[in-house]
This record gives C-alpha cells, structure tokens and sequence, in this order.
C-alpha cells in the first residue's frame, strides 16, 4: 500500500462536510512539509458548515459565518486543495481514480469517503421515494448522485441551506408548518419556528416525542413542555399521503398531510424529520461492501479494499471477522453523532500522517478510541432534554438474570430512580449498577442534567441520596453544580474533548462570549449540547475578574 517514492502520498476526500473538513484540517501539517496531497471534493458551494444548527440559522437566530467550521481559503493557504460544488461521480478501483461531474479525474493513493448522510422520505402518497440499490443507481446514477431527492414544492427535509431558505420564507410570512416525526432535529425546528412566528405542529406516529431516547415519563412531560411553548403536537398518527394544491408559479405544492386515521393536518409547509441513513452511493457503485454504511474496520478501512477508509455518518464501523463476511445483513450502523465522527477524523489523519513519515502503514499507532453512548440533547428555550442509554427500565421492573450489565460492574444489580414533576414540567430518571450511572434522562432541570452528565463522563458514583441532584435546579440552590463541575480537567464539550481549563485560559485571552470560545478551541461548535455549560465557565470566570479587581479609593 505504500506510496511510490519520491512523491506525496496522494489523499482524496469525498465529502466537505463537517467530518471532511476536519479530516482536512488535522492533515494540513502534512501537505505543508510535502509528504501529503490532499484534495477535497465538496458537493455544496459554500464552506463546512454545522448542519445542527441548520434549524437556527432558518428562523434567523444563526448566521452562516457563526456555523461555518472551516473554509476552503484557509485549508488553502496550507496547500489543501478543495472544490466546492463538485460532485463525485465514479470510483474506479482498478486505476486508483475518482471521475468528477467536472470531467476531471482524480487520481489517488488513499480514498477516504466523508460523504455524511442524507434524510429518509418515508413511504407516502403523492411523493416520490427514490431507490438507491445497485440496479437504481446503475440505471439513474447521474440524478441520484447529483440530487438527494426529488420533492415536491413545499416539502423539505432540513439537511441543507436551500431547505432552511424554505423554512423562512414560512416563518417570515407566519405560516404553518407540519413536521413528520418527533426526533431531536425536527423538535428544535418546530421550537425555534414557533418561538419566530410561525404555526407550528409536529406529526408523529408513536405515544411520545424523542422514543428513541426517553421513557414514557420524560417523553410525557416533553410533550406537554412542547404545548406550553406553543408547538402543537399529535400522536399516534402514522402519515399516510401528502395533499397537493395548484401553485400559482406552476405544477404542485404541499398542501395537507392526511394520515391512516382519516386526519387531514393543512399547512404551507412540510418538513420530513424521519431520521437519516448513510450516503453509500459511490461505494455500491465501486463494488464497495455496505451495511448501513460504507463497512470498515476497526481501522477505517474498508472490508473490500484496504486503499479506501470512511469517517462519520457514512462509516459502519464493524471488526470483519470471517463469519459477519459471509452474512447479508450485519449487525450495527453509523453513530450518527458529530463527536465521533470528529474523533474519527483525527485518528485517520495521525494515521495517514504517520504513514507519509515513515513510508508504510504506522505500527506504533494503536485503534480509535471506542465510543460509549454520547449524551443526546434538545437545545431549545426553556425546554430543556438531556439523555443517554437505555432508559426504558422502571423501579419495579424485575431485571432478568441475563442482563446487559455494564462494564465497569457487570454484576451488580440495577438500580432505578425517578422523580416526576409533570405540573411544572420536570423529570429524572437515573440507572446505575454499583452506584455508577449507565443511563439517564433529565426534562426541565438543566442543572441537574449537566450534573449528570459529568458524572456520566467521568464514570463517578452517584450520591447515596439522590436527591441532593435534584435540589441543584432548586430555589436555594447556589453556585450551581458541584465544585467539580468547574475543575479544570472537566470536559465540558464531549464532541471536541475541551476541558474546563481551557475554556478558561482562552476566556482570560479575550475570548468572552460562547461565539469566541468556539472560534478559539472549538468547544461549542459539534452538537451544540454544552453551549450552556460553556456560559457557566464564562460566567465564572468573569465573576472572578469582578472580584479581583482593585476597591475604588
């Protein structure tokens, strides 16, 4: 696999989209001393951009510049080389070559798919539901590969800028606007719209929002924080076709969602928010094994050919031992978290790194980390969710000899608290085995959550009195959390691994604001989940420069 001498090991990367980018980033050192070429293929016409905050920057609380994570002039100046608005359209794995919409081809030594996901269209009436199976994109690679989806007017799905153009024409004019499914995206969509003006309901066909990530109880009382802040919600109403009217500029437009129980839900908009799956295209038609996505190792690699690696949503990660080889159907899929994916990305980039040093694949270089669960947050105003792990067992659920116990106390019990306060929209379970927390959900108590979430992190035991936790969102509580909440070793952002302490020296070099701590270490910039944590370091510190400063005379 080595490089011919005497020249740059050559990488591609298809996909400029935060992962890419970051990849970019972490191998600029290399393209600087001219042991690497880089050249990045980026399907959009603007920089990396974080997609999480797409929903903001549609109801006009995020500018472009505030979510953009990494320009094609700077990596530039490094010698990166990106195109922006190029679309892969072949890997040619016999002549190590990717052919562009462009009609150049890219010749490469290492191939690294970025390539990110894309929004599932669920099956309905009145819209069309594109296949992406081998036969699909043989017969219609060309529009598959250049265009996720075909749609019509007045039904998005929020993954790009276009879709959040379309999402503030509504807002801007006070219309209504239906979103399809009650996950975390589409839950802070249909906030920040009804906070902006807008009309705002969500459709969804299981009891509760967010049932990937809550219980009953927390997805209960989230529902009723949903009402109070002005989002109707209806449940148990599974889509079943999409109304269409006349519009006046020509051909279609959204017009009512009409669902299996005979509901007619009317708006000007439709956001599909029905989850996501890998973009696999180019791999499928190269001959590259998937799953739910491109499948590697443990090293990034691909099972079916060792010069082509995939990071982020596009990545299923999997060891491929001889018995999964054989299999149709393998277990797992892409974390779909920006942290890990990061994470990803700066392992492959020392890998590569490494390799352009020292002329052949790094031995020194052990495997990525291995990802636990990542905490999922719903950052909203006044509506505060934070979860993580299985959180579906109860206090009085009987635990079966069998259970998944954790690996820091395999055998010991579970343990189950809650404490529910529906009227003033409150909730927290807690799940720990040996008084270490495995899984959690806290609604409406953000001081509590980020206590938990700490504790989660640093694998740490619970109090023997849990509800000395619960008093931290109380009336009396002072200072917050606790003392360790603000050592400088505490991460604070789990997507880029920022410590407490470094928030903190780059707050006294001026950087004052959360904006600013994001330009300067990153923390903040990922899921957006620890943007209120990096305000109490903040605070803090500010309140310490208050209280250093010298008494007027």
């Amino acid at each position: 696999m080595s490089p011919r001498p005497g020249r740059p090991l050559r990488i591609v990367v298809v996909g400029f989209g935060p992962v890419g980018a970051r990849f970019a980033e972490e191998v600029a050192p290399g393209v600087r001393d001219g042991s690497l070429q880089v050249t990045v293929v980026g399907q959009e016409p603007v920089d990396a951009y974080n997609r999480v905050l797409v929903a903001d920057h549609a109801v006009g609380s995020t500018g472009l510049a505030d979510m953009t994570l990494v320009s094609a002039e700077d990596l530039a100046r490094d010698g990166v080389r990106v195109l922006r608005g190029t679309t892969a359209m072949q890997i040619d794995r016999e002549t190590w070559t990717v052919e562009l919409d462009t009609g150049e081809t890219l010749p490469y030594d290492r191939l690294v798919l970025a390539t990110g996901a894309r929004a599932n269209v669920p099956t309905l009436d009145g819209v069309d539901r594109r296949k992406r199976d081998l036969p699909a994109l043989e017969k219609y690679g060309r529009s598959l590969l250049l265009s996720d989806h075909d749609l019509p007017r007045g039904v998005c799905t929020l993954r790009d800028l276009a879709d959040a153009d379309a999402v503030a024409e509504v807002v801007r004019s006070g219309g209504r606007i239906v979103v399809l499914g009650a996950g975390v995206l589409g839950l802070e969509l249909a906030l920040s719209a009804a906070r902006a003006g807008a009309d705002v309901v969500v459709v969804h066909h299981g009891p509760t929002p967010m049932p990937r990530n809550l219980d009953r109880g927390g997805g209960s009382v989230l529902a009723a924080a949903l009402r109070a802040a002005g989002v109707e919600v209806i449940a148990h109403s599974r889509a079943e076709a999409v109304g269409h009217r006349d519009d006046p500029a020509g051909g279609r437009h959204f017009d009512a969602l009409i669902t299996a129980d005979g509901k007619r839900i009317t708006g000007d908009l439709l956001v599909l928010s029905c989850g996501v799956s890998a973009r696999s295209d180019l791999a499928i038609l190269a001959g590259v094994r998937v799953g739910s996505g491109v499948l590697v190792g443990e090293d990034l690699s691909s099972w079916s050919d060792e010069r082509i690696f995939a990071i982020g949503d596009c990545a299923h990660v999997l060891a491929p031992t001889p018995d999964l080889r054989r299999e149709r159907i393998v277990p797992g899929g892409p974390s779909g978290l920006i942290g890990p994916g990061w994470r990803q990305a700066e392992w492959l980039a020392a890998r590569f790194l490494l390799e352009a040093a020292a002329g052949g694949p790094p031995l020194e270089l052990g495997p990525p980390p291995v990802e636990r669960p990542s905490t999922v947050a719903l950052k909203a105003e006044r509506v505060d969710v934070v979860a993580v792990g299985d959180v579906q067992a109860e206090p009085w659920d009987v635990e079966p000899t069998t259970a998944d116990a954790c690996s820091v106390h395999p055998a010991a019990p579970r343990s189950v608290s809650v404490w529910a306060d529906p009227d003033h929209g409150r909730y927290v379970k807690m799940i720990t085995r040996a008084g270490v927390l495995t899984a959690f959900v806290c609604v409406g108590m953000p001081r509590t959550a980020a206590e938990l979430t700490l504790l989660y992190d640093g694998g740490g035991e619970l109090p023997a009195d849990r509800s000395v936790l619960l008093r931290l969102d109380g009336p009396d509580a002072i200072g917050g959390a606790s003392a360790e909440a603000f050592a400088p070793s505490t991460t604070v952002c789990t997507c880029n691994g920022v410590t407490v302490g470094r928030i903190m020296d780059a707050a006294q070099s001026g950087s004052t604001t959360v904006a600013c701590i994001g330009k300067a270490t990153r923390a903040g910039t990922g899921c957006g989940g620890c943007t209120g944590r990096i305000a109490a370091v903040l605070e803090r510190v500010a309140d310490g420069d208050r209280q250093s400063e010298p008494v007027p005379a």
